[in-house]
């Protein structure tokens, strides 16, 4: 594959744009079942893009998947966003970030999107859905539809569930989804959902219960926004450990296993949402496992 900014499969043009990449967790805590030895087996293939060269840190990206299908400008995920006030995580607490900006060198103004779609609604995929104007947090996307899991917007609400106070997803519904509720640019959807002839929602529960990822076929082409299921390439040889913030582990893990299946199976790019590096793979079956085939074109960060 040639390296791109942006490639085409099928009718479909993607790109994407960074937020921001770089260490996030120690690799024991973010998968405490994940065995150490594993970690050593593939360091060679880990570093640096996706664990650090001189600490046991697991390397990650903020980014958006930029889709234009049909006539339509559309983005999957929206970061962490500016201006947030994240207790929980310091290192996204209030950041000033040129995300618009990497947005506009895409080719994209706020204006231009024509719908958002937030696989899951954890803070770090939905930053961006609004921005602070005058005090108030508006819809960053004026003229956008956001397509959010019906479940996911029940379970983050706060009034539903009082286990967020303290959590990573604090403030988030306040900041990031009431508001663009309330402008009336929410659909909610639940089960599976087409966007168009060539993109389609489909749920993937147990990163959180309304979890979902999109699947492309155009032109003979396939490709998995895979959001969450994937946090590290190592889950590929080892599908079986979690995340320790996969809300059902064993959900997620019966999850992973479907979609790599497919995946493998019918060649189709794998972009999950938070790998750096090459950001997009090709993947094989290996046993019971699977194999990364190839990276994606995509150049590194």
């Amino acid at each position: 594959m040639q390296d791109s900014h942006e490639i085409k499969l099928g009718d479909v043009t993607i790109a994407r744009v960074e937020e921001m990449h770089g260490p996030i967790m120690p690799a024991d805590a973010f998968f405490p079942d994940m065995p150490a030895q594993f970690w050593q087996d593939y360091r060679q293939e880990l570093v640096p893009d996706h664990l650090g060269a001189d600490d046991a840190m697991v390397h990650a990206a903020m980014q958006t998947w930029v889709l234009r299908s049909e006539g339509q400008t559309i983005l999957i995920d929206t970061g962490i966003g500016n201006g947030k006030t994240r207790p929980a995580v310091e290192a996204w607490d209030h950041l000033e970030l040129d995300y618009l900006g990497n947005l506009a060198r895409a080719g994209v103004r706020p204006e231009d999107v024509d719908l958002v779609v937030n696989t899951h609604l954890h803070t770090d995929h939905i930053g961006w859905n609004t921005r602070l104007a005058d005090g108030e947090w508006v819809p960053t996307f004026p003229n956008a539809a956001y397509l959010m899991p019906r479940i996911d917007f029940e379970y983050w609400n706060p009034a539903n569930n009082p286990d967020i106070a303290g959590g990573v997803n604090e403030n988030a519904f306040e900041d990031s989804i009431a508001p663009v509720h309330a402008a009336g640019q929410v659909q909610l959807w639940e089960g599976s959902y087409d966007i168009n002839a060539s993109l389609r929602l489909e749920a993937a529960p147990g990163h959180t219960p309304g979890a979902s990822v999109i699947t492309l076929n155009s032109g003979g082409e396939r490709a998995l926004f895979a959001g969450d299921i994937l946090h590290t390439p190592l889950q590929v040889p080892h599908p079986n450990p979690s995340s320790c913030f996969d809300l059902a582990p064993e959900q997620s893990r019966e999850t992973r296993y479907r979609l790599l299946g497919w995946a493998a199976d019918n060649g189709a790019l794998v972009l999950p949402a938070h790998f750096s590096g090459r950001g997009a793979l090709e993947i094989e079956r290996s046993g019971s496992t699977f194999a990364i085939k190839q990276w994606g074109p995509f150049p590194r960060y």
